[in-house]
């Protein structure tokens, strides 16, 4: 268990760190970025405008220390979460009646250029799960196992190493997904996907003579949980072999399930409740990729495809 950063003077925001640490409960990382944002900013007013706290500080000086980050050429994200952190911290005073206004309020975040997903072409999908031969052992099983329940369902790594055997539903062919804030979600498979999870967990007991982990679905060479670094190598290998991708991760074949369906006209609400998405937006970026298929399409397939008047 990693030691939780330690609480800083009182000068630096300690009260809203004890806060967020004890009623708040976060994740060490978070506690971690939460404390570095606030002692940056405490440096830059010390620097800048010395004598001056954090809980002094007004819009303008946040907003000076906002640019000084985007000189210092941070990426918008990291900007953008030190934002974050600010807006907590000074909702926390307010609450407790620290300060009388709060400066966040005419502060905005950065606008953020959308990333489109990184996916993998269908015909070379097809070639990796239909073409490419896997060892014909129980680890050669596992591999393509791995890459077909993270095509074939987008659940993500986290999902994927937690999945149990009583997950598996063989009456209608479902699986139990515990996704992010502990909610679960039911997803189908299709024939070939059960029967591959049928064969394997009857070579799983076979291979391991029964003493490999008895709950959890997907082990290791070891027979204990699956990691994720483990889950992490095999799709990196075996994506390797047919992409050229710079990115080749778990990640990039739930992009790649969530694009290969909405290409083929799948409705963007089932797949966000497949993805296990809170809101429709989180889904919507597979729309952008999705156009770019169609027009690629049309212009292939259309007589005046691609052609310009001159």
């Amino acid at each position: 268990m990693q030691p939780v950063p330690p609480i800083p003077p009182a000068s630096s925001g300690s009260d809203f760190l004890q806060h967020i640490r004890y009623e708040k409960r976060l994740s060490h990382h978070t506690l971690v970025a939460y404390e570095n944002d606030l002692l940056q900013f405490t440096e830059f007013l010390q620097e800048h405008h010395s004598g001056t706290l954090p809980a002094q500080a007004d819009h303008l000086l946040i907003r000076a220390w906002i640019v000084h980050l985007v000189e210092a050429k941070l990426d918008k994200s990291t900007v953008n979460r030190k934002i974050a952190t600010l807006r907590s911290f000074y909702g926390y005073l307010l609450r407790r009646q620290q300060i009388a206004v709060d400066p966040m309020q005419k502060i905005v975040a950065l606008k953020m250029s959308k990333k489109l997903p990184t996916f993998v072409e269908e015909k070379p999908m097809a070639t990796l799960l239909d073409d490419i031969d896997f060892p014909d052992d129980f680890i050669g099983l596992r591999d393509k196992l791995v890459l077909e329940l993270l095509y074939g369902t987008g659940i993500r790594l986290s999902e994927l190493t937690g999945l149990k055997h009583a997950d598996i539903n063989p009456y209608d062919r479902t699986i139990t997904v515990l996704g992010k804030r502990n909610k679960h979600r039911l997803i189908p498979l299709m024939p070939p996907l059960f029967e591959l999870i049928t064969h394997y967990q009857q070579q799983k007991t076979i291979f391991f003579d029964g003493k490999a982990d008895p709950a959890t679905l997907i082990v290791s060479d070891k027979g204990i949980a699956a990691y994720p670094v483990l889950i992490q190598r095999i799709v990196s290998k075996y994506l390797s072999l047919v992409t050229t991708l710079s990115t080749k991760s778990p990640h990039v074949l739930r992009h790649t399930f969530a694009t290969h369906l909405l290409n083929r006209g799948a409705d963007l609400n089932a797949i966000k409740d497949l993805l296990g998405h809170s809101s429709l937006a989180a889904t919507q970026i597979y729309t952008h990729t999705s156009l770019d298929q169609l027009k690629k399409a049309h212009d292939q397939a259309h007589p005046k495809g691609g052609k310009r008047s001159s």
